[in-house]
Parts: structure tokens; C-alpha cells; sequence
């Protein structure tokens, strides 16, 4: 445990900080997931909007720091590949 008054403050804001990217972090892997089970069905319109839906949020998360601007562009990158596939 923390002693230092300084150490203290540290630990709260990155509790608070933990939590507040976790909400930026977990959406994106939901709209992802909610893309790819889409794309396996089978249904274009909808799979366009959820792939749509999770480059937009990957795009915020990377933008805030959450995760790295490459990780989000990878994640995108094989998104669009599968939308590509499915579209053929």
C-alpha cells in the first residue's frame, strides 16, 4: 500500500483513468465482435453499418491513447478485408 501522499493521489487517478478507458476499450471489442457476427451471417446492409460502427469507434480509442493508433488500424484493416470477402 502506498504511503507517500503523492503515491496515494497516483493510485486514485489511475484507478479512475483504468475505468474511464475500459468503457472506450470494451465498446470497441463489442462493436467488433457485433461486426464479425454480422459478416457471418451473411447480411451485407447491416454488416456495412456494424464494420462502419467499430472503425468509428477503434478511430476514438486510438484517438484518446486506449490503444495504438497501429492496433486500431490492424483491427481495421481486417475488418474491411472480411467486408471485401463477404461482398464478393
Amino acid at each position: 500500500m502506498a504511503n507517500l501522499k503523492s503515491a496515494i493521489k497516483r493510485n486514485r487517478q489511475n484507478k479512475k483513468r483504468r475505468l474511464h478507458n475500459r468503457v472506450f476499450r470494451g465498446s470497441a471489442r463489442v462493436q467488433v465482435k457485433k461486426a464479425r457476427s454480422a459478416m457471418e451471417e451473411g447480411n451485407k446492409e447491416s454488416a456495412v453499418e456494424e464494420v462502419r460502427q467499430a472503425v468509428k469507434r477503434l478511430d476514438r480509442a486510438a484517438a484518446k491513447g486506449i490503444i495504438h493508433k497501429n492496433n486500431a488500424a490492424r483491427r481495421k484493416s481486417r475488418l474491411m478485408k472480411q467486408l471485401a470477402q463477404l461482398e464478393e
